[in-house]
């Protein structure tokens, strides 16, 4: 089974009920409605983004920079004070707080997802930790620092006096300032951050890795080669380490990371399940149909059924605010007709246009945008009933309709086969205008019938005789941003 996974907000999305409701909501005692929709359209895996404590020192952080506060004033005229809670992923302790609930009520949250079908996946920050945890006092050995005070640091009082510790970063941005860098050279750090994941492990059904890829051994050492440290040498890498631990005990945990710069493939190979695929994304938002095309033609099968697709996320603009009905319908159907964890977003279901920054506890009040609801109702609907999601997948290969006619480069086209011999094809030409092909079928004994064909998102039927779908493939002939789900069955 394909997951499906939705990212949830969760500091906003548990004020928002309680405006609603008109009394206070935590995880203890999120209505039993929530879970039924959840339920109802699909979903297999739901990721509580910022769940873990903050501390004041990060939050007065998200209180004091220019950029963010301009956002906030931007986004949520009259904001105050209480309504910033620091960013998610500057991390003072992998507990849940009172105010959403406490540890107790994420176990009775868990517990009521499992009754309802779903899994839970939580965020692990390999990569650093913020100003408020306690080991940056108690472990100062554990991060990245320097003897003298140098760009990117910061004074940090321990336990053995002051010492200079690394704000975490990425090496083509500049450094978080609410976070330490932990230093994953060390075995010490290595250690203890294994132990962190293995607690978190113990709690939720899988956890989304921050910025992964930054812990590999390479990517690490060329990032902090101006930073001294112990001669330790950790050949091995981290995630091959780690995941192996937590799949020791857990067997069918869930580990996506959030990963770039091509190195997808590195990262599965060190046994992720799912990683993003921002190159997809990338082509889907800049309304590249080739570029799409050739992205899921280019890889390899394993390679995109251990992706993670996706249109929007808290990092992404809103998809709404960027694609017309027409496109975002088309580019819904790709990324949820494709085999891999299929990943949607908090408001990106209703039209969300505002993206909200992750260090506010409290969003903007946005009204459902009818034709965007709509879109998602229907394909969520309609998918449940076919063999997306749940069967063999393969894309498929357009061959021109006829010579000098380009236009097959704007198709995606993918077979489901379940229940043979009835099989699905998602098809979506993803060009701004009209475009033909033909679709080279490949399910086993397809030439043996007759073949009943009909769009389940739209009015069309045909019936067609199996040795010309072998001999020739299907014939396609779609508007512009045309979006079908053909499901196949023998004539009886």
């Amino acid at each position: 089974m394909n997951p499906i996974l939705y990212e949830i907000n969760t500091r906003c999305w548990l004020r928002d009920l309680s405006d609603a409701r008109g009394r206070k909501v935590t995880l203890a005692n999120v209505p039993d409605d929530e879970f039924a929709r959840w339920q109802g359209q699909g979903f297999t895996h739901l990721w509580l983004m910022g769940v873990w404590t903050t501390g004041p020192k990060c939050r007065a952080l998200s209180l004091s920079e220019p950029n963010l506060v301009r956002t906030y004033d931007e986004i949520l005229p009259g904001w105050r004070d209480e309504d910033v809670g620091g960013s998610p992923y500057a991390i003072a302790e992998y507990k849940v707080p009172r105010a959403l609930g406490g540890e107790s009520g994420l176990a009775e949250f868990r517990q009521k997802l499992h009754a309802h079908g779903l899994k839970l996946v939580l965020d692990f920050v390999s990569n650093h930790l913020g100003l408020d945890h306690r080991w940056l006092r108690e472990r100062p050995e554990l991060f990245v620092q320097s003897p003298v005070e140098v760009p990117g640091t910061f004074a940090q009082e321990t336990t053995t006096g002051v010492r200079w510790l690394a704000h975490g970063k990425d090496p083509y941005f500049l450094p978080w300032n609410d976070t330490a860098q932990l230093d994953c050279r060390r075995f010490s750090a290595r250690a203890a951050m294994k132990e962190l994941l293995l607690s978190v492990a113990a709690r939720c059904d899988g956890v989304r890795c921050d910025m992964a890829m930054l812990l590999l051994n390479e990517v690490f050492a060329k990032t902090w080669e101006d930073f001294p440290y112990a001669t330790e040498t950790c050949e091995r890498e981290f995630w091959s380490e780690a995941i192996s631990a937590v799949k020791h005990r857990h067997p069918e945990f869930v580990f996506l990371a959030e990963v770039y710069w091509d190195l997808e493939a590195r990262m599965q190979e060190l046994g992720f399940d799912y990683t993003y695929d921002k190159r997809l994304y990338d082509e889907l938002f800049w309304r590249n149909a080739a570029g799409t095309q050739r992205r899921l033609l280019g890889a390899s099968r394993e390679f995109i059924a251990a992706s993670a697709h996706f249109l929007e996320n808290h990092d992404e603009p809103r998809i709404t605010s960027q694609l017309s009905p027409a496109e975002h319908r088309a580019a819904a159907l790709v990324m949820l007709g494709l085999p891999g964890m299929r990943f949607l977003h908090e408001g990106q279901l209703t039209g969300a246009r505002v993206k909200v920054p992750v260090q506010l506890a409290r969003r903007p009040v946005e009204p459902a945008d009818p034709e965007v609801a709509n879109i998602y109702d229907e394909l969520l609907t309609v998918l449940q009933r076919t063999a997306v999601g749940c069967g063999q997948a393969e894309a498929l290969s357009p061959r021109a309709a006829w010579p000098d006619n380009p236009t097959s480069v704007n198709f995606i086209i993918v077979q489901w086969l379940a229940q043979s011999p009835e099989f699905d094809l998602v098809v979506v030409n993803l060009a701004p205008h009209r475009s033909q092909c033909y679709a080279p079928l490949t399910v086993p004994e397809l030439s043996e019938y007759n073949w009943s064909i009909r769009d389940l998102l739209g009015p069309e039927r045909r019936e067609r005789f199996g040795a010309d779908l072998a001999e020739q493939g299907l014939y396609l002939d779609l508007p512009a941003h045309g979006a079908q789900v053909f499901h196949f069955e023998p004539v009886r």
